[in-house]
């Protein structure tokens, strides 16, 4: 069990840095979305890519010295979650992902933002958390996710083990399909994808007029780079070897590094199970860390505010986003931060197609609800939907019945 100790407490004190950090820079990826849907900024969206691709390096450069085998994530028996497994599921990328980006946006901030307001004094997102952490439980759980989602969507699904590709990394399928070598495959894909996502970041002032936007980015990176590095290097190994000889094996172990949907879910798993040591696990320590983390800068920087609802609409928004967070995050398998940056990191082809459809469905949640504030009366849903999506350019402008603004 020591090694499971220090593995918890390694995940404990990364995410105190990024809870700090977070609070410090306004790190949100809702709140990214929302600066260029809304003002045309894109400081915080680049901070966000600028991680992105600093992790991809980071990861490469473990890889390169043989500190971290991120092949782990391919399989469930040694990654949570199984980010590169050769399934790739697209249906549950694009459906969770828009879910999830719906949902954060009704909520007020992805699961990594939930649990940062609640360390500065939100009391509202105590309610989104557990909402999040329903949603997330009946997925993980309970058949939900199978008899509602994974039924219909497995005949869509693709084997790449069929066209003898090992995992779905970018870099495994274009070496799978060119029959190029692998490991040289792998270091050219990973160093230009990393240094252009970089380089664009970088291109603008939006990004790099802000030291809380460059210190988020690189701190970001740092703390989930440093995560696979516990679990998917030589202790995370350890840890594996060991899983087997335990009477009790920890839950949802093995190779991972930083996501914010799993710790509402598991918090509710070890509150049911009487707080079962089986169930103090990687996502719900870090969970705690951020939540720690945040509420420590808030008391020194003297930032604790107490916030609730103005009114049951309010409430009721804020439900049902978590709820969607929850079923979405756990169906795309990971969230802002554990799809867009860490599954990202591994080069994973679903992990970028969530990154898509998270930020689809934010932008066209956050457009929705301005036409129908600008509209009032005017507007219902579904007139604002189609304004929302002609303004997106995925519906012809003459179907509008709202002019644009």
């Amino acid at each position: 069990m020591e090694i499971v100790t220090q593995v918890l407490l390694w995940a404990f004190g990364l995410a105190v840095i990024l809870g700090i950090v977070a609070t410090k820079t306004n790190f949100c990826t809702m709140g990214a979305v929302s600066d260029v849907v809304n003002i045309g900024d894109t400081g915080r969206m680049r901070a966000w890519v600028f991680a992105m691709g600093a992790a991809i390096l980071g990861v490469l450069v473990l890889g390169q010295l043989g500190l971290v085998d991120i092949s782990l994530t391919a399989s469930n028996d040694t990654s949570n979650p199984p980010y590169r497994t050769p399934i790739f599921a697209w249906p549950r990328y694009v459906l969770g992902g828009i879910l999830f980006g719906i949902g954060m946006t009704l909520g007020s901030g992805c699961g990594n933002k939930t649990i940062l307001r609640i360390g500065s004094g939100n009391l509202k997102s105590i309610v989104v958390l557990l909402a999040m952490g329903i949603g997330a439980y009946a997925m993980i759980f309970t058949n939900f996710s199978y008899d509602f989602f994974i039924r219909w969507m497995e005949p869509a699904f693709v084997d790449l083990a069929d066209y003898t590709i090992k995992d779905q990394s970018i870099s495994s399928m274009i070496s799978g399909f060119g029959g190029f070598d692998a490991a040289i495959t792998n270091l050219l894909v990973a160093t230009v994808l990393g240094i252009m996502l970089i380089q664009w970041a970088l291109s603008s002032k939006d990004f790099t007029r802000s030291i809380d936007n460059v210190l988020a980015g690189v701190v970001v990176a740092a703390v989930i780079v440093t995560a696979w590095w516990v679990t998917a290097g030589e202790m995370g190994v350890e840890l594996l070897d060991e899983l087997d000889m335990m009477d009790e094996r920890p839950f949802a172990a093995g190779a991972q590094s930083f996501t914010f949907v799993q710790p509402s879910a598991h918090l509710l798993r070890w509150i049911e199970t009487g707080f079962s040591s089986q169930m103090v696990t990687f996502a719900l320590v870090a969970g705690a860390g951020v939540l720690t983390g945040a509420f420590l800068y808030a008391l020194v920087m003297r930032q604790l505010r107490i916030e609730w609802f103005h009114s049951w609409k309010d409430f009721l928004a804020h439900t049902i986003g978590g709820l969607l967070m929850g079923v979405g995050g756990v169906l795309a398998m990971g969230c802002t931060v554990g799809q867009a940056i860490t599954g990202v990191s591994t080069l994973a082809l679903g992990s970028f197609v969530t990154f898509a459809a998270i930020v689809f469905g934010s932008a066209l949640t956050m457009k929705i609800q301005y036409y129908t504030m600008v509209y009032e009366d005017e507007a219902n849903v579904f007139k604002a939907l189609a304004a929302s999506l002609a303004d997106m350019h995925l519906l012809p402008n003459k179907w509008r019945q709202l002019e644009k603004v």
